[in-house]
């Protein structure tokens, strides 16, 4: 199934959150510039900081072999490559594990036939981050539980664990996991949209796939993208964020 991008509008969005989060959002802004200007320096990027020193790159394969992942936080996140359309040479998956979750989160009630991790073995996937050949982010994307494997949980409580992905370790780079952690809230909003959107797409499949176990259907992988440039969105942010800014009183 092909997936068009959502609908999303920047500047309105961003009105719309509170002076908080637009100044978390713009100091997320500063560490993604900081690590790619630090990373250029040595004529690296966040993809090819995973991909050194692992032999041939072969499509499917996780790199770095392994995953990166942060036994403090429980996040973890690897990149790989099968969708050469659109300009993307591969993309990142993003995950909380089990023990990194809020009390009280716990992944849907699944019917289906597939075994689900769980317990301390469950995971949630939080977005997946389209690269091109340079090595910056193109897109954002969620996709089916049977893609990753997933747990799976409700957009709701997705959105809720947002905040407690965080990369906090120099495997494979430094910068690579302080971009990662940084990238997801500087396009907070925009994650989101689309998880809410991912659970209309499932919603709407299951309804015209009536006694079909959407979460494992093949033919239902990407459920909502949204192209994104950093660029953009740091200067949408500072414009948001000067907005919310108070009125200077004068004498």
């Amino acid at each position: 199934m092909s997936i068009t991008s959502i609908k999303f509008d920047t500047e309105a969005v961003l009105a719309g959150q509170s002076r908080d989060r637009l100044l978390k959002m713009a100091q997320a802004g500063e560490i993604v510039n900081e690590c790619q200007r630090l990373l250029d320096k040595a004529s690296a990027n966040v993809v090819g900081q995973c991909l050194a020193h692992q032999g041939t790159f072969y499509e499917f394969d996780h790199y770095p072999s392994g995953d990166v992942y942060d036994g403090g936080t429980h996040s973890q996140y690897y990149y790989h490559s099968h969708r050469p359309e659109g300009g993307e040479h591969g993309h990142f998956h993003t995950f909380l594990r089990a023990k990194g979750m809020a009390k009280g989160l716990k992944p849907i009630d699944y019917k289906g036939e597939a075994t689900i991790p769980s317990g301390n073995d469950a995971l949630a996937h939080l977005i997946a981050i389209a690269m091109n050949k340079p090595g910056q982010p193109i897109s954002l994307f969620t996709v089916n539980r049977w893609v990753t494997d997933e747990s799976f949980y409700t957009a709701q409580d997705t959105i809720a664990m947002l905040d407690d992905f965080k990369m906090d370790h120099t495997f494979p780079c430094l910068a690579t996991n302080q971009w990662m952690t940084a990238l997801l809230a500087l396009f907070r909003p925009q994650i989101e949209a689309l998880l809410l959107e991912r659970d209309k797409t499932l919603k709407n499949w299951a309804a015209l796939h009536m006694g079909t176990d959407i979460y494992e259907d093949r033919k239902l992988e990407m459920t909502s993208f949204l192209p994104i440039n950093i660029v953009d969105q740091v200067e949408a942010v500072n414009n948001a964020l000067e907005a919310t800014a108070p009125i200077q009183q004068t004498a």
